[in-house]
């Protein structure tokens, strides 16, 4: 292997260490301890699995969780009372949704519900305009944690060819966005494929910096990369695998083994970009939290 492994997890407990000292000088300055409203309906065991390793991180920087747990048969307005009951409450600071929600609830509806000064996980569409206008608001976690790996594997994006691969509205779409606004950890010029793009390699081998966020693994392969590129792999995959214990094993959206052959830096799956995420939506709570008190920077 040839590729630097572009070590998420080192990361995250750097920026949670951070957090942890900023709730520690926000409670003794204001007496106020962060709090995050998690809500999750059904018990769909993925993200049961989330939301519990998002509340141990909540518990390990100091953090207050307000967890509301919901039967898979909640009705929209019961949930939409939840939210509002959350957005009423002063000692939350943030809220977060565990989606997929089940079926029959509107999860645009949902989202929409969340006050844009509690919405940590920056979804909503007042945050998403304003993310987009180069507005202040909450970063979506996930692509905000792209750029801080890419800063931490020094990448430079001004100048770079970024191709995203993926139009999620949680990751594809927004990182797109912010590799290519004005900004330190923008400038790019950027290229946003999809399961539709015909001839996927003639764009990825193109790139100078390549983000696979399609859900699918083995999306992309060894020859389908830049010599020298830098390559974030956002898929988590469940692939079964008799051998291991839980028999399946986690992949990402890259051949992971194949393609660090070739790149020059690469995020591997576990371990990548899977911890920033909940490590940016602790920073994002602490940073609302801040606001509230009237102490953010």
């Amino acid at each position: 292997m040839s590729a630097t492994v572009i070590d998420g997890k080192a990361l995250a407990a750097e920026t949670r260490e951070r957090v942890r000292a900023g709730v520690g000088a926000l409670r003794a300055r204001t007496g106020v301890t962060p709090g995050l409203g998690v809500v999750l309906v059904g018990e769909d065991p993925a993200s049961v699995s989330y939301v519990t390793a998002k509340e141990r991180a909540l518990a390990e920087a100091g953090m207050r969780s307000v967890d509301v747990r919901l039967p898979e048969g909640t009705g929209q307005e019961e949930l939409l009372a939840v939210i509002a009951r959350l957005n009423a409450d002063p000692e939350v600071h943030g809220i977060l949704v565990q989606l997929p929600l089940p079926r029959g609830l509107d999860t645009d509806a949902v989202i929409a519900a969340i006050a844009p000064e509690k919405d940590v996980d920056g979804f909503t569409p007042v945050n998403v305009g304003r993310m987009i206008l180069g507005q202040p608001c909450f970063l979506p976690c996930t692509p905000h944690g792209v750029l801080r790996l890419l800063e931490r594997a020094g990448a430079r994006t001004r100048g770079a060819h970024a191709v995203v691969v993926g139009r999620s509205a949680i990751v594809g779409r927004p990182l797109a966005n912010l590799l290519s606004r004005k900004a330190p950890d923008g400038d790019a010029t950027v290229t946003f494929c999809h399961s539709a793009t015909p001839d996927l390699g003639r764009f990825t081998r193109q790139a100078d910096i390549l983000v696979v966020a399609t859900g699918r693994p083995g999306t992309v392969t060894a020859e389908m990369v830049k010599p020298g590129a830098t390559v974030i792999d956002v898929g988590v995959n469940r692939v079964p695998d008799a051998s291991a214990r839980r028999g399946y094993r986690l992949r990402g959206d890259c051949d992971f083994e194949g393609v660090a052959q070739v790149a020059g830096a690469i995020t591997p799956v576990p371990g990548g970009v899977g911890p920033m995420t909940i490590a940016m939506l602790l920073e994002n709570t602490l940073r609302a939290a801040e606001r509230a008190a009237g102490v953010a920077e």
